[in-house]
């Protein structure tokens, strides 16, 4: 590959965002995500994190400014070519978003499912993933009977099941305890060791100094800073490309 940003997976140059005739909550956002590295989003509440994942996981269009993703045009991609993009990404939402007539077995099986994977080759990737969350006692409940630290963990299980080429995640550890969210880290972190790009989107500080390799993006009011210097070049061969 060839070109000053050879090698990008997303680029943002100058991206505003505001709902409806409210001032932007997002202004002149500019950075470029590089394959297999592994970002922190942080910033105060209200800075402005939310949207920009909205953004990142085509939830959203801009107000104004350019996107790419995976080299194509997110903003005038025809529609039809949106769900094909979509299917690149695993989006841990904060609010789970689980479907709730589903056992937490069949929330994660989801995106097999919809990606043709035949239902023989389904049972041992979803029990893994379950175990590996801690679910495998509970692959059967649904929903409405999980804890919200359950919900979290079924949610990434979902997220991570089909190793994507991104995954974008919003406060993922917001509702487990201490040791829980360092073995869900560690589950992003073996994830991105194979390739995907990872967006973990956190108000806890303590959380940044657990992934060594990660690069800090800072949002405040609205607009970014780059204190690790990496949003418009590759990192360093270390962090990058891996798996």
């Amino acid at each position: 590959m060839t070109g000053e940003h050879a090698g990008e997976i997303v680029q943002f140059d100058n991206v505003g965002l505001r709902y409806g005739t409210d001032r932007e909550v997002l202004s002149d956002v500019s950075f470029t995500l590089f394959p297999g590295s592994f970002y922190f989003l942080t910033g105060a509440s209200g800075a402005g994190k939310t949207s920009l994942l909205k953004l990142l996981y085509l939830a959203q269009r801009p107000s104004r400014g350019m996107i790419r993703m995976f080299g194509a045009d997110a903003i005038t991609l025809p529609r039809e070519r949106l769900p094909a993009l979509r299917r690149r990404l695993g989006v841990v939402f904060q609010d789970f978003r689980l479907v709730q007539h589903l056992s937490a077995f069949d929330n994660v099986a989801l995106p097999l499912r919809v990606a043709g994977v035949a239902e023989r080759e389904l049972q041992k990737p979803v029990t893994d993933m379950l175990e590996w969350v801690g679910l495998a006692d509970r692959m059967h409940a649904r929903p409405a009977t999980l804890s919200g630290g359950e919900q979290q963990r079924v949610a990434i299980a979902r997220a991570v099941i089909g190793r994507p080429d991104m995954l974008v995640a919003d406060e993922p550890t917001g509702n487990v305890d201490p040791d829980m969210a360092v073995k869900l880290l560690r589950l992003f972190e073996a994830l991105n060791r194979l390739g995907t790009t990872v967006v973990v989107a956190t108000h806890d500080i303590h959380l940044l100094k657990k992934v060594p390799d990660s690069l800090i993006m800072r949002l405040e009011k609205g607009r970014l800073s780059d204190p690790t210097g990496a949003l418009r070049y590759p990192p360093r061969p270390s962090t990058a490309g891996r798996g």
